[in-house]
């Protein structure tokens, strides 16, 4: 047979898709390092420390951040930022 009888034969070379990537994995210590950052910023503060927009990045991505550490790490983080953030939004 030839190669115009088989003109998709390049395409079905790959019938399990393309390699996986690997995924990225951040180093836990720099995590802890700037959610402890965030955090002390907030607890140092006597009325919300940060402008709308970087309050809005925070609330997003704090949750995410913590989520690459131990699962009961992790939900202290989130918990300590929610009950400084309710602090803040009393005052």
């Amino acid at each position: 047979m030839s190669e115009t009888e088989f003109p998709d034969a390049d395409a079905q070379a790959d019938l399990f898709g393309p390699d996986a990537k690997p995924q990225y994995k951040p180093d836990a210590d720099k995590v802890r390092r700037r959610l402890e950052a965030i955090l002390a910023e907030a607890r140092a503060a006597s009325t919300v420390p940060w402008s709308p927009a970087i309050l809005l990045l925070y609330r997003e991505i704090y949750p995410r951040m913590s989520g690459y550490l131990p699962e009961d790490e992790g939900a202290q983080f989130r918990f300590e930022f929610e009950t400084e953030l309710k602090r803040l939004k009393a005052a």
